[in-house]
């Protein structure tokens, strides 16, 4: 597959999104293993079925409902579901970053790098479970599913593009951009999964971004696998780099045009 890289010379613009909103969505539980999770679910009018997003939160400890984001897939169609991993929002169970700090603290940075790609695997069984929840639903379309995520959610999503859940696409917004460099265990597992990915996936990030590697390395894996991608580096979002991570999140009026046509062409 050609690698695709595109430094998109645009004004970043900072206006909110205009697009009709659903004012709150619908709270929903559902199992994983033994533990019931949380997540929030928002959906167009009517009865559908609709095609749907499942849109993996990052590492911070309560995700919210993400009014940013929630409105701006309605808009187009899309149930979005936003699930809450364990330990994290209303999801019972223990916080993975003070697992990663325990680690760190007790036996080093090596250690860590091992215990976050195995945390990563325990959050992938959530992720697998909150798929099944929303493919459950009469309002999803069950053959038009994608995954999207942003930080440890994009390291979510690069995962779950290689499980033979029945997928059609996959959106990595900064998948591991602060994790990469310290990491090796999880450069190695990100690599797998992508070398393995069973659907197409889309790497984004802004250009002032923690870390560029990630979805520049990743993406030549999939080049060399023969496996379809698109790579997109967007303008600097911000002055800060923590500001160009939060581009998921916040810049989706800019980022838009480009997600929803990528879909929309894996969902045919």
């Amino acid at each position: 597959m050609r690698l695709r890289v595109r430094h998109l010379l645009l004004p970043v613009l900072l206006s909110p999104i205009l697009c009709p909103a659903q004012a709150k969505p619908e709270e929903v539980r559902f199992p994983s293993g033994k533990l019931t999770l949380h997540g929030f679910l928002y959906k167009p009018e009517g009865s559908g079925p609709f095609p749907a997003v499942l849109w993996n939160h990052g590492s911070e400890p309560r995700p919210g409902w993400l009014p940013e984001l929630g409105p701006l897939f309605v808009s187009r169609g899309y149930v979005l579901f936003i699930p809450h991993r364990h330990g994290q929002g209303r999801s019972p169970g223990p916080y993975i970053m003070d697992l990663l700090a325990e680690a760190q603290r007790t036996e080093g940075p090596a250690a860590r790098s091992r215990r976050l790609v195995e945390l990563m695997e325990e959050h992938l069984q959530d992720q697998e479970a909150a798929f099944t929840y929303l493919k459950g639903l009469s309002s999803v379309d069950p053959k038009k599913i994608a995954v999207a995520g942003c930080s440890f959610g994009g390291i979510q999503t690069v995962l779950a593009a290689s499980q033979p859940w029945g997928l059609r696409a996959a959106i990595d917004f900064a998948g591991g951009a602060e994790s990469w460099e310290g990491s090796p265990d999880l450069r190695e597992r990100m690599s797998n999964a992508v070398r393995k990915s069973l659907v197409p996936i889309f790497f984004i990030q802004a250009a002032n971004d923690y870390d560029l590697a990630p979805s520049k390395k990743l993406s030549q894996d999939m080049e060399k696998a023969g496996k379809p991608y698109k790579l997109q580096i967007f303008p600097a979002f911000g002055t800060t780099a923590q500001e160009g991570h939060e581009f998921c999140v916040h810049g989706g009026q800019i980022w838009a045009s480009e997600v929803f046509a990528f879909l929309g062409s894996a969902m045919q």
